[in-house]
């Protein structure tokens, strides 16, 4: 189980998430064959370099030029292809590193009869097309792909140098990484929804790393036979890699599964039976490409089935499952709960919403500068008074929202084993501002629409029932459970005032005709660099229940709404 990173959250009215990188890497080594001239880089343009004195020498500075990242991409890419790894790999600033990846290149992947063809340069950046031969006990297969390297300048001497990275190699490496062609470790798998129907990464391209680490986990239990592969060999313990949004995460398989590039023989699969609903999941895929760092995942309240889910980068960070974001608003339905059953708040009872709150020296604001004269917290809830929640900070401990979260929603407990990896969402305890923050879905809060999801469906059902994807009938888990249920009053007025948010709330126009039974509860928060905040939105509908983000969307109505409700169409 890893640790969570954690944000510094700047102290501001607008309160701020966190950026955090993606990184690359890893493994290998080869033979080949290089055809490439000049004309082949295209390269033109670009800027010059200075010079510096050191001793009596001028030493060149700045960006390399043309000529300069043509010559040095040339002659590297040429030692790769005719498999001199030592000069490839002193053409390269971590020649160590280089080194060892290429010669694995060629010892564990096999590859060999490299070819190497430059295409057109952008600046110091030079893509490349890679060839070769994939060759495993008198069996060859083709196979290409295309990478691309950076030139860079050496501070020291002006000497100009491959960027060393994994990626380099392949674009599918990772830190730590290796490209192996062997009898793959786990068989092969043949993913079926609920219906029976296959699912496959070319017809649900957000399930492709989904259906990976199902194999992964379930491979061999599903009764297939492993056949030959190229494969992407991830790092045994390694932790996945970081982009805005991404969390730690946990479960029986690796949080970055290990990828197959090349069948050279098939095996045989077994047949794993998913609780993916086919149509839903093609709503998701659809709705998702519209849309531009959008993530969505729908649950079925009654059982915490997991029906659909899909990222607008399908190929990318599993942001449904695995993103780690601050919530905004949509946690107001959690701390709700928490002031219902504390008696701090009554759906039809008076309540503050001023247009400012002072606590822990931070001055909070409603959006617009909003405020509700009289009101009552059913009309707080469904403008989303930010006030109102944080008024009451001051008769809260600083562990109250953490214990509501973790004892009646099941999350931030780092106990969900839903059948691939995911983060559980986090409510840590805080002090001070930003314990009131929390209450409004910002400070050290984090949240994926899984898990958002889960929140509507806990409301709709009223008792938390852990999402999951594979039935644990297949390998005997155990899903998680939360130590305490709501009040049968409590859940009906959370259902009382998600339902008023969805007909005459913030959420109004996207709910807009979907009937009596359902509910929902919009959601924006800032982020550290962003113009736009994330727009978030969680609802409910029958026994179906949906949450989306986009990144950068702004108002959660606006932007995650639409989203939600084309699955709660879709799914109706």
């Amino acid at each position: 189980m890893g640790k969570r990173r954690r944000a510094t959250e700047r102290k501001s009215v607008g309160l701020r998430g966190v950026r955090v990188r993606r990184g690359v890497l890893a493994g290998a080594a080869v033979v080949v064959v290089c055809g490439m001239g000049a004309a082949a880089f295209a390269l033109s343009g670009g800027a010059g370099s200075g010079e510096r004195s050191v001793g009596e020498k001028h030493v060149p500075t700045g960006p390399p030029t043309s000529a300069e990242v043509r010559a040095t991409a040339r002659d590297f890419l040429a030692a790769w292809a005719e498999g001199d790894v030592a000069r490839a790999a002193a053409l390269t600033d971590d020649r160590t590193a280089a080194k060892k990846a290429l010669t694995s290149y060629r010892k564990d992947a096999r590859l060999t009869k490299v070819r190497l063809t430059p295409g057109k340069r952008s600046g110091a950046e030079v893509p490349f097309k890679a060839a070769a031969m994939v060759s495993y006990e008198g069996v060859s297969k083709p196979y290409a792909y295309a990478s691309e390297l950076t030139v860079v300048r050496r501070k020291s001497d002006g000497a100009t140098l491959v960027d060393w990275r994994p990626a380099v190699l392949h674009p599918e490496l990772r830190p730590g990484d290796r490209l192996v062609t062997g009898e793959a470790g786990d068989p092969p798998i043949k993913a079926v929804d609920r219906a029976g129907a296959e699912l496959t990464a070319a017809k649900y391209p957000s399930l492709g790393a989904v259906l990976d680490s199902l194999r992964e986990k379930y491979g061999k239990k599903a009764g297939g036979t492993a056949g030959i592969e190229l494969r992407v060999v991830r790092a045994d313990g390694k932790k996945p890699a970081k982009a805005a949004g991404d969390a730690t995460t946990k479960d029986d398989a690796k949080s970055v599964p290990d990828k197959t590039l090349l069948t050279i023989a098939s095996g045989t699969p077994g047949t794993l039976k998913t609780t993916f609903s086919g149509s839903l999941q093609a709503a998701a895929e659809r709705e998702t490409a519209k849309r531009k760092q959008a993530s969505v995942v729908v649950v079925k309240p009654s059982t915490g089935e997991i029906l659909a889910a899909a990222n607008s980068n399908p190929t990318g960070f599993n942001m449904a499952f695995q993103g780690s974001l601050a919530p905004g608003s949509t946690m107001k339905v959690i701390t709700s709960s928490m002031l219902l059953e504390k008696r701090l708040a009554g759906v039809d009872k008076k309540h503050p919403c001023p247009k400012y709150s002072t606590y822990g020296g931070w001055k909070f604001q409603n959006d617009d500068k909003f405020q509700i004269k009289d009101g009552t917290f059913r009309a707080s809830f469904a403008r989303s008074c930010n006030t109102a929640f944080i008024s009451q900070a001051k008769k809260l401990e600083n562990d109250s929202l953490t214990r509501q979260a973790q004892e009646v929603f099941g999350l931030g407990r780092d106990n969900w084993s839903i059948g691939v990896p995911s983060f559980d969402g986090a409510v840590p305890v805080q002090a001070d501002a930003q314990m009131a923050a929390s209450l409004i879905g910002q400070g050290g809060v984090r949240m994926n629409p899984l898990n958002m999801a889960s929140v509507a469906a806990t409301v709709k059902s009223g008792t938390f029932r852990q999402p999951y994807l594979v039935s644990p009938d297949v390998d005997d888990r155990t899903l998680a459970t939360a130590p305490r249920k709501m009040s049968g009053a409590t859940a009906a007025a959370l259902r009382d005032l998600m339902h008023h948010t969805a007909v005459a709330g913030t959420a109004a126009q996207p709910m807009r005709g979907l009937g009596a039974d359902s509910g929902a509860k919009t959601g924006s928060a800032e982020v550290d660099g962003q113009k736009k905040p994330n727009g978030w939105f969680t609802a409910y509908r029958g026994d179906l229940a949906s949450a989306a983000v986009v990144r950068e969307g702004g108002h959660g109505g606006e932007s995650a709404g639409p989203l939600v409700r084309a699955m709660l169409v879709a799914g109706g």
